[in-house]
């Protein structure tokens, strides 16, 4: 069986990084990967300069949102 490629939003929240095999922790970064995919085509498609960089800041707080969210689900 071939593996797919990731998407980029799998790649951006490190999808297959999950050394505890946490159901959670796998299913907080897929919701936060379909954020950042759907961003990242609006990005693409974006003619205006500024409307491509509101959208890659929104990428990457996005991001820091998903390692927080992990964070929390793993806190000890």
């Amino acid at each position: 069986m071939t593996e797919r490629e990731l998407t980029f939003g799998e790649k951006a929240v490190g999808l297959t990084f999950n050394p505890s095999g946490d159901g959670n922790v796998h299913l907080i970064k897929q919701v936060f990967a379909a954020a950042i995919d759907q961003m990242d085509k609006l990005r693409i498609n974006a003619t205006n300069n500024e409307v491509k960089r509101m959208l890659s800041v929104a990428i990457t707080e996005t991001q820091t949102a998903q390692m927080w969210a992990v964070k929390a689900i793993t806190w000890k």
